[in-house]
């Protein structure tokens, strides 16, 4: 029975965790034949911000009225995002089917975890069940892309949406035929003021921020109104839940150390991976002038050695402490962020594939065990809502790491700019160094360098920070 329940929860991660990858090959057709390239960037944003809101209202509702009616409800809402994706005549239409499917994916990840939670009750099942989930979810980031370009190849761009339906029906059909689980019928209180305050006050950052993010006009009214709205419901959020009966987060969650160490080391280590992702391909394309396949190369040792990492955690559980795994994934994670802050554009190749591979392995060490901690921390009551935050922070880190990363490397690349009187240099230019003068093209080196190796600095600063954390993590499991 169990294989069939976990057969089913890897193919809806598969679903969910591939949608994020696979419309990046097709955006170019979709755009041309939808007409709308300057909405391009909501078709990626929307998802996730759909995705991140929901998180952790999913999580609660799985403690209040069990995994299964919620899962089941997630993915059926993301199935029929998925078709109405596919059936879309206009940018416009896709970016709101996009939402939808957000809407439904932010059930999959947080509830896959909780049932495996359930499901297994020795740590050392519970690693190796997590390992395979977050090596699925590596391996379908790889897959993603190769589909996609085979799919608008070889069909049309609408099938990459079409895809999901059969395989999400067969999903939904072994977990409704397989899942048994006891829910006791109860009058129930449900935090509504609370899921609308929460709700505004992270759409309100999380918008601030990609907009910010998109055109760096963090001084836009707009923008400043929007973090102000996102301080006050927030504040609102907290006053809300420490009078609610029954809070849809309840903050005795954070009180406990184990759960609030993990969710800070997930902030920083998430927005280590976000500064390599992003900012490898620049130093490759653009300091090294290599050529765009080869820049998404260099990234892929990251999923597959994660994929590795996520699969040998469970041989670990049970021979070394949970949190003696984390020191040591942090510890790899800070080895990697060294070697990207020492790159050089005289560096070998085979160095940069091997800081992406640690940086996978340690990332794939880490957050099977993560879950581990915060499944054995709290009682089942609350076990779905403490996933889901932790699955939420994931999110946000990627987010807000993204809009200040950006941030940073706008003023750092602007200012060298301005300071070598290079200030009519099109930064925003191709990186085929073939269609740029010689003089051109060592200033845009020059300048480009600068600004990735400070983002490599801050890189490196964060895995330190979660290296020297990982340590309290030890102390407060002891």
């Amino acid at each position: 029975m169990r294989k069939q329940i976990m057969s089913a929860l890897l193919l809806v991660t598969v679903l969910s965790a591939m949608e994020g990858t696979i419309v990046s090959t097709a955006i170019p057709r979709i755009t041309s034949d939808l007409s709308g390239i300057e909405l391009v960037s909501w078709v990626y944003a929307v998802y996730l911000l759909a995705m991140a809101v929901t998180t952790p209202i999913y999580g609660k509702l799985a403690d209040l009225f069990g995994r299964k009616k919620v899962i089941l409800t997630g993915v059926t809402l993301f199935l029929a995002g998925s078709a109405l994706c596919g059936l879309s005549q206009s940018m416009e239409q896709l970016i709101i089917f996009r939402a939808i499917q957000g809407l439904g994916a932010g059930a999959v990840m947080p509830i896959t975890m909780t049932i495996i939670g359930d499901l297994y009750t020795e740590n050392k099942e519970r690693a190796k069940a997590q390992g395979w989930i977050s090596a699925v979810w590596g391996v379908s980031g790889v897959i993603g892309p190769l589909l996609g370009g085979f799919i608008v190849d070889n069909l049309t761009w609408h099938y990459i949406f079409f895809l999901n339906v059969p395989f999400g029906l067969l999903a939904i059909f072994m977990l409704a035929a397989n899942y048994k689980e006891i829910v006791t019928k109860e009058k129930r209180h449900v935090d509504y003021q609370g899921a609308v305050t929460f709700s505004i006050a992270t759409i309100a950052v999380l918008y601030a921020l990609l907009a910010g993010s998109m055109n760096q006009n963090w001084d836009d009214p707009m923008i400043i109104g929007l973090f102000f709205v996102a301080v006050l419901a927030y504040s609102g959020f907290v006053f809300i839940e420490k009078k609610s009966p029954d809070p849809l987060i309840p903050l005795n969650v954070f009180s406990n150390r184990g759960v609030l160490t993990v969710n800070i080391l997930t902030l920083l280590v998430f927005a280590v991976v976000v500064c390599m992702t992003i900012y490898l391909p620049i130093w490759t394309q653009g300091v090294l002038g290599k050529s765009a396949t080869q820049a998404g190369l260099v990234l892929m040792p990251l999923p597959v050695c994660w994929t590795i990492g996520a699969m040998a955690v469970g041989s670990f559980v049970g021979k070394v402490k949970e949190n003696w795994i984390v020191t040591v994934g942090t510890a790899i994670v800070s080895v990697s962020s060294l070697i990207f802050f020492t790159l050089s554009d005289h560096s070998p190749d085979f160095i940069i594939y091997a800081a992406s591979g640690l940086l996978g392995l340690g990332m794939g060490l880490m957050t099977p065990v993560f879950m581990l901690i915060i499944q054995s921390s709290v009682p089942s009551s609350k076990r779905g809502i403490a996933v889901a935050t932790n699955s939420f922070t994931a999110t946000f880190s990627q987010t807000l790491g993204s809009a200040v990363l950006g941030s940073i490397f706008n003023i750092i690349t602007i200012a060298k700019a301005e300071k070598g009187g290079q200030d009519d240099l099109d930064l925003n230019a191709s990186f085929n160094h073939a269609e740029l003068p010689a003089e051109k093209l060592s200033q845009l080196q020059d300048i480009l360098a600068s600004g990735v190796h400070v983002i490599y600095g801050v890189m490196l600063l964060l895995a330190l920070l979660a290296f020297a954390l990982s340590f309290l993590l030890r102390k407060s499991s002891e």
